[in-house]
């Protein structure tokens, strides 16, 4: 049995070797909070954040919209939610990653009952892969609960946009890896808007986008409102 053992074990160290990467390549990395910003240009909208709050300091244990443009733009989200105090902290072409470099401004502070995060697709149009766009959404998850660590979080899919239907395998991608990785969190909730703004075809309806193709019309937005509202009310 040794010399078996011994004339099988390269053959046993091949294979280990072949199938152990591809067996822990889908798996989560260990939370890790970004050395920077992806943008300097967001220093701008943290200062603005700040002099809102200056002026009018936002309610505690509100609902915290917080991400990419698609929040920012979000002009009707306070009337969207009759009854609900609202805060919105999104800023443009924002990736995931940004959202947690800055949590300890435009998170922490706030107190949330409920966080509704908004990234993804900023983050894959320069070039991160859906394991990272996954691992970052966790990375912020952990950064959040580190200081607020009974606050509900929900991500909204990423949106299948026209203009960057190109990347629509990597969104899906990425929308199944962060659904699949959040599935055994404790208040992490997973809001599909991605399937409802696809047609028939499989492709972005295109009525849902303004000219730029990229950024929602009121139509959109009216699909995010019904998909996100059960999530106010829990």
């Amino acid at each position: 049995m040794p010399v078996l053992f011994r004339a099988l074990a390269p053959a046993l160290a091949l294979l280990i070797g072949v199938a152990a990467p591809s067996a822990r390549a889908d798996a989560p990395v260990a939370p890790r909070i970004p050395e920077q910003a992806s943008n300097p240009a967001w220093e701008a909208d943290m200062r603005h954040f700040a002099e809102l709050d200056a002026r009018t300091p936002p309610p505690r244990h509100a609902v915290l919209f917080v991400g990419s443009s698609s929040i920012r733009m979000w002009d009707s989200l306070a009337s969207d939610f009759p009854g609900q105090a609202v805060i919105n902290r999104g800023f443009g072409g924002s990736e995931i990653r940004d959202s947690t470099w800055y949590a300890d401004r435009i998170v922490i502070p706030y107190a949330p009952r409920l966080i509704v995060f908004y990234a993804g697709d900023n983050d894959l149009n320069a070039g991160r892969s859906p394991r990272q766009v996954r691992d970052d959404f966790l990375a912020f998850v952990s950064r959040v609960r580190r200081d607020l660590p009974k606050v509900r979080i929900a991500f909204i899919s990423i949106k299948p946009s026209p203009s960057r239907a190109q990347l629509l395998p990597a969104i899906t991608e990425s929308n199944r890896l962060v659904r699949e990785a959040i599935a055994g969190l404790a208040r992490v909730d997973y809001l599909d808007v991605h399937t409802p703004m696809l047609g028939a075809d499989g492709q972005p309806r295109a009525e849902l986008f303004r000219e730029d193709r990229l950024h929602m019309t009121p139509a959109g937005y009216a699909i995010w409102r019904q998909v996100i509202a059960p999530e106010l009310k829990r």
